[in-house]
């Protein structure tokens, strides 16, 4: 290589790097201080969030979420001081996100559902609700699934989609739960002893609650029976179990009674005029 030659290639790597230099001195340092307040958005989210008491299921993922894209967006910013041209690389990433999202359609429905329980907190861990068919305690909120105990000890694994498309009875954010039984009785009986029966069988329930009232108004009559409403409140959680307990305790007091049930329809008879 002649010296002439030489000297013309070096003196176009030092124009080259005398272009590129600030250039590539301004893409550092977009992409230090944009790293650096990346991670302090996220740390201030992070301090937001607990002092909100997101769940913490949910919160290292949105953290999570929020700094990859913010990274991103310094990233390409950076790309584009030093002069690569990303309007390629994000058409090619726009399609296979919507690739992606075609194909995973119902499971990102079952993540943004999750995202809404998770955030707005129609249930909680713990609660018995009815979602779907089926009642159950919470035992897992997961970002595509929740998961309930029934009280047969099933497990039922549901979709979030599913349960927010429908209607939710949550039986554990009102603190209590009246329990009703409906008890036909013989019209001819003591209702004052039938109540007595229900007072004794309610204070030995699971979960009973003392500072709320017991009750048993009259919600049906007819000639062979007359229907209470036998009332008392109770923990949510043992809802089920005090179900099953206050009827079978019913019974049972009815029997050592002797207090009779819906009798057989009575004949009435009536004199006509002629």
């Amino acid at each position: 290589m002649e010296p002439t030659q030489v000297t013309e290639k070096a003196s176009k790597f030092m124009e080259f790097t005398m272009n590129f230099a600030p250039k590539l001195a301004g893409a550092l340092l977009v992409l230090l201080i944009g790293l650096w307040i990346c991670n302090w958005i996220v740390a201030i989210m992070s301090r937001r969030m607990e002092k909100t008491k997101v769940d913490q299921s949910l919160r290292p993922f949105l953290l999570s979420l929020v700094s990859v894209l913010l990274k991103v967006m310094v990233v390409f910013s950076a790309a584009g001081i030093v002069g690569i041209q990303t309007t390629s690389f994000v058409a090619v990433l726009g399609a296979a996100g919507l690739a992606v999202g075609l194909a995973l359609q119902g499971s990102l429905s079952n993540f943004a559902s999750g995202v809404l329980i998770l955030l707005f907190r129609p249930y909680r861990v713990g609660d018995l609700i009815t979602a779907q068919g089926f009642n159950g305690v919470v035992k897992e909120i997961q970002i595509f699934t929740t998961i309930l105990m029934t009280p047969d000890n099933r497990t039922i694994i549901i979709p979030n989609s599913a349960i927010t498309s429908g209607a939710i009875e949550n039986l554990s954010s009102a603190g209590t739960r009246v329990l009703e039984t409906l008890v036909p009785i013989d019209p001819h009986e003591d209702m004052a002893k039938v109540r007595q029966i229900f007072e004794e069988v309610a204070k030995q329930s699971p979960g009973y609650l003392a500072e709320l009232p017991i009750t048993a108004p009259v919600v049906a009559l007819s000639p062979t029976a007359t229907t209470l409403a036998f009332r008392y409140s109770v923990v949510p959680d043992v809802y089920l179990e005090a179900e099953a307990y206050a009827k079978e305790a019913v019974r049972k007091r009815f029997l050592a009674e002797g207090i009779s049930g819906e009798h057989e329809p009575v004949m009435e008879v009536k004199l006509v005029q002629q």
